[in-house]
């Protein structure tokens, strides 16, 4: 946040950028990445434990249910399960895009933690570069979608 400060009509006005050290307690800034990966680390365990390769553990997917296409995030459960169980061909087999995003999501994990760490507040991109990244992401997603669904990416299928 900018704030401006003006002292005098013939003071410039001057601009104080926000501060880049958080100044909560350490226990306190690492509560919520912290959070965040025990309830990935909880949920990644109940999925390896409770094999969704077994009828009736687990919901099927709406899209998958209503037109019989996979949607981006079939295969998802699969691919985890097959992770936690370090079978990565398998889990490429039921969701590759899963697959190729979990580095990035344990990377931004550790990023959060790290600036909590330091005390430290992760660096706000640009609004432009976030609408670029939702983009691409989605741009991703859509072309996942649709070769997946078609005999030529039918490797891309869930399982």
């Amino acid at each position: 946040m900018t704030e401006i400060t003006v002292t005098g009509n013939d003071t410039p006005a001057t601009a104080a950028a926000e501060p880049e050290i958080d100044p909560r307690p350490r226990r306190v800034r690492l509560a919520g990445p912290l959070a965040a990966i025990g309830a990935l680390a909880a949920g990644t365990l109940f999925i390896a434990l409770v094999d969704p390769n077994e009828p009736g553990h687990y919901p099927g997917c709406p899209t998958k249910l209503l037109s019989g296409l996979d949607c981006p995030g079939c295969g998802g459960l699969r691919a985890t399960h097959d992770l936690a169980h370090g079978d990565i061909a398998g889990a490429l087999d039921n969701n590759a895009l899963f697959v190729v995003l979990v580095p990035v999501i344990i990377f931004f994990l550790g990023r959060n933690v790290f600036y909590a760490w330091q005390g430290r507040r992760p660096p706000t991109p640009s609004p432009r570069v976030t609408q670029w990244t939702f983009t691409v992401l989605v741009a991703v997603m859509l072309l996942f979608t649709i070769v997946r669904n078609f005999p030529l990416g039918a490797f891309l299928a869930s399982g």
